[in-house]
């Protein structure tokens, strides 16, 4: 798709998604993924050919005996913005996050991955990038961050996107650190940017507090 064509009416009603608990993908971040059953090795092959796009999306519950796991109701959408495919059958790529779905419905495909009807709607102010013009504040966002780390004995070096615009920020963080499977659909499924990044403070503080209870102060730095 070309720079014209990203417009919310340019996305696809029809989606192939990939169920990945813990993963999210938010507008203008991306997500590095190792590809190698061979459902997902088709997926890619087809999205690759067509229109590169891929839905990932959390599940509620584990794949057990070979059954279906029933799908959170909102996932992110990527673009595929690079691909390698490894000398042993296995794809490394990376998608780039431009908007969020609500699933529609689940489709009855004869693809071995799962394909979804798409509802963009609710989010008109995603798509190629999400909101660009936000107010977050930056300062308590990283102090909330540098708690949490040094709490959980955690080093990490944020210079990368420390200069990134507040959209691209509060995203990426939101993807990148480890919080349970509920509180990631959570911060996907927030409304506004700033929304975002306010419950992710609130779970980076409830966090940090219930580690100290947990295991008391002297695990801080």
């Amino acid at each position: 798709m070309s720079d014209k064509e990203h417009t919310l009416e340019a996305l696809p009603s029809v989606i192939p998604v990939f169920p990945l608990p813990g993963v999210i993908l938010l507008p203008g971040a991306s997500v590095p993924l190792n590809i190698f059953e061979p459902r997902y090795l088709k997926m890619v092959r087809d999205a690759e050919a067509s229109h590169k796009l891929i839905g990932m999306v959390q599940p509620k519950d584990k794949d057990e005996g070979g059954k279906k796991p029933a799908l959170y109701g909102v996932g992110g959408m990527g673009m595929i913005s690079e691909l390698k495919e490894t000398g042993d059958g296995r794809f490394l790529i990376r998608l780039k996050g431009i908007s969020r779905f609500r699933i529609e419905e689940e489709l009855s495909t004869a693809t071995p991955y799962r394909q979804i009807r798409a509802d963009w709607a609710a989010f008109a102010a995603d798509p190629w990038g999400g909101e660009t013009t936000t107010t977050v504040e930056r300062d308590d966002l990283f102090a909330s961050l540098k708690a949490y780390l040094d709490i959980k004995g955690l080093e990490a070096d944020f210079s990368a996107i420390a200069e990134a615009p507040d959209d691209v920020l509060v995203n990426t963080l939101s993807m990148i650190v480890p919080f349970a499977h509920a509180e990631k659909q959570a911060l996907l499924e927030a409304e506004t940017v700033y929304m975002r990044s306010a419950l992710l403070r609130n779970l980076l503080t409830m966090a940090v507090a219930s580690t100290m209870k947990n295991e008391g102060p002297a695990k801080a730095h």
